[in-house]
């Protein structure tokens, strides 16, 4: 556990610095873009540890989640969170829980074509949709932990 956490403060404070030559990737991005572009994120996925309780709720939805994840490239909360949430659904491996990844620039004044409409204010932001309704939101950090929230908002 220690050295999980050691390697996720590491990749936070060293990672901003190793991306900070990088080009931003932008707009509708996979998580294979995402991890074979970014292998400081495969680090930290790779060290997270989900709940394995509330992964087994999340692997019997028996429902479509939409979830749409917007993200900075060069963002550490980013590189926490949505790392972290690629390692919850390839445990989970729940076909109804399908997610959109979009790169946001780190410059505000450029960010309104990637984010129009969605009242993205902080990043990243997890919204979750049922039935097309927008049921939840994970912005910037999670409440209790990113499997958590997404279980709670969708059980809301």
């Amino acid at each position: 556990m220690r050295k999980q956490i050691i390697v996720l403060i590491l990749s936070m404070l060293i990672g901003p610095l190793i991306s900070f030559g990088q080009t931003e990737m932008l707009g509708p991005l996979t998580k294979d873009d995402i991890l074979k572009n970014l292998p400081a994120w495969q680090e930290v996925a790779a060290s997270y540890n989900p709940k394995p309780d509330i992964l087994e709720k999340l692997r019997a939805v028996s429902q479509i989640v939409q979830v749409e994840i917007y993200l900075g490239t060069w963002c550490p909360d980013s590189q926490a969170h949505v790392s972290a949430y690629f390692k919850i659904v390839d445990f989970v491996d729940n076909p109804l829980l399908q997610t959109n990844y979009i790169g946001v620039p780190r410059d505000k004044s450029k960010r309104e074509p990637y984010i129009q409409g969605k009242n993205i204010i902080r990043l990243p932001t997890f919204i979750v949709f049922l039935d097309g309704q927008e049921k939840g939101r994970i912005i910037e950090t999670p409440t209790k932990s990113v499997e958590e929230d997404l279980l709670d908002i969708i059980n809301k």
